[in-house]
């Protein structure tokens, strides 16, 4: 796709972006699983992580999972 981009020429500078194979993954320790519903009244996660999930919701509701 880079190769194809850049004889396009769509650009003045060439495309740098590297691509790689995806880095090996490593799943969290389980008290990590669901921190942030787990512990909503976390200094961080009340001023950090609540306001993303706010605007993720407002922006993604109809996407949403609805909880049965």
């Amino acid at each position: 796709m880079r190769a194809e981009l850049t004889a396009q020429k769509l650009w003045k500078d060439p495309i740098v972006t590297e691509i790689a194979d995806a880095a090996p993954f490593y799943e969290a320790e389980r008290y990590h699983q669901e921190y942030f519903a787990q512990n909503p009244g976390q200094p961080y996660c009340m001023v950090v992580v609540a306001p993303k999930v706010a605007k993720f919701r407002k922006h993604f509701i109809e996407r949403l999972k609805r909880k049965t």
